[in-house]
């Protein structure tokens, strides 16, 4: 396997796990009326789960290193 076959495998696998987190089954548990910190629960979830699968994206992905010039010898 490739590195990038592996990480194609994983933001599949990222995606998936979005597409259940903001499904029907699990945002009605979190549809209640209570608030944390003053924000009604389900926008908190929606938020951090949003942000957690942003930070699993920049996690997975490699960052290339700056392209700079070559210094003269």
């Amino acid at each position: 396997m490739t590195p990038d076959s592996i990480i194609n495998k994983r933001l599949v696998a990222l995606f998936l796990l979005g597409c259940v987190l903001f499904n029907y089954p699990i945002l009605s548990l979190v549809n209640v009326n209570t608030l944390v910190m003053g924000i009604p629960l389900l926008y908190l979830y929606l938020f951090a789960v949003w942000a957690i699968l942003i930070g699993l994206v920049v996690w997975i992905t490699p960052m290339e290193k700056s392209r700079q010039p070559p210094e003269p010898r």
